[in-house]
């Protein structure tokens, strides 16, 4: 039998939000599997697990650029903070964006390749390096090219947004900001990972078959909360944030509008930070 670390336990209390013996038990039933005991905490108590991949774990910013119906997010990464407020930092990421949308690199290392007013995106990495005496990398980025229009918003410079979409400016930035806040995974329902959905049926299917109730109202049951489900996580399934009682279909079918994709960036998003423990470290330091 696998050991089952308090480490294990407290990763997946920090997952799900339920209690540590809870915990404990899942991950003795599931041998260990860290993915199987959620998926039996989620059966047991309908509690809707958080992911662990949203956490923030990095420190950085998105940079983005919109010109002549492209644009582009990228996020940059640094050690701390502070220095992702400076401006050399910023100019980084900002440097990087453009090169993006008027490149179109095929990953992040053409994009290091590209030049942006006479200096290459590399270059300009080394330099701030160099000035601010971090390490930093380009992690990921996006580049949308549309007939229609592009939105980007960004908040507070850790969440980034785009989208490529027809209509009214103003629609656009709604649009943007409502992603942010909202964050869902697809544009509509048919856009839904194939394996997400099968997951989600299994987990719907397991958690009505312990009410007790009859096959064919346990079959509504399911269907009733898939489709919440596709509703919760699709942009013209969610109710607007500006207007609760209208979804986003509903005010782009007012508006004449529509959207054909977003996508959106959240600084440090699936990094895992590793914790120091200053204590311990001085602790050994001083058996030296």
């Amino acid at each position: 039998m696998a050991e089952i670390t308090a480490k294990m336990v407290s990763d997946l209390r920090v997952a799900t939000g339920l209690g540590m013996m809870e915990c404990k038990k899942a991950l003795v039933e599931a041998e260990g599997d860290f993915a199987k005991a959620e998926e039996i905490l989620r059966i047991k108590s309908g509690n809707k697990a958080s992911k662990m991949a949203g956490r923030l774990a990095a420190e950085g910013i998105i940079g983005s650029y919109v010109e002549a119906g492209v644009g582009a997010l990228v996020e940059v990464n640094c050690e701390t903070d502070f220095v992702a407020k400076d401006p050399t930092f910023v100019a980084l990421a900002t440097a990087a964006a453009k090169a993006v949308a008027i490149a179109n690199p095929a990953d992040v290392e053409a994009l290091g390749a590209v030049e942006v007013d006479g200096v290459q995106v590399e270059e300009i990495r080394k330099a701030a390096i160099a000035k601010l005496g971090e390490n930093m990398t380009i992690r990921r980025f996006v580049r949308y090219q549309t007939e229609g229009a592009i939105a980007t918003y960004l908040h507070g410079a850790k969440i980034g947004v785009i989208v490529d979409y027809a209509g009214a400016e103003q629609v656009g930035k709604d649009v943007a900001m409502h992603i942010a806040a909202s964050k869902p995974l697809c544009v509509s329902k048919d856009q839904v990972p194939a394996e997400t959905l099968e997951q989600e049926r299994k987990i719907y299917t397991a958690q009505a078959a312990e009410s007790g109730k009859p096959a064919d109202i346990v079959a509504k049951m399911v269907e009733g909360r898939v489709n919440k489900f596709l509703a919760e996580v699709t942009l013209l399934g969610q109710p607007f944030v500006k207007n609760p009682d209208q979804t986003v279909e509903k005010l782009l079918a007012e508006q004449k509008a529509s959207v054909k994709a977003f996508a959106m960036f959240v600084v440090g998003e699936g990094i895992e930070k590793k914790v120091v423990d200053y204590a311990a470290e001085v602790a050994a330091a001083a058996k030296l």
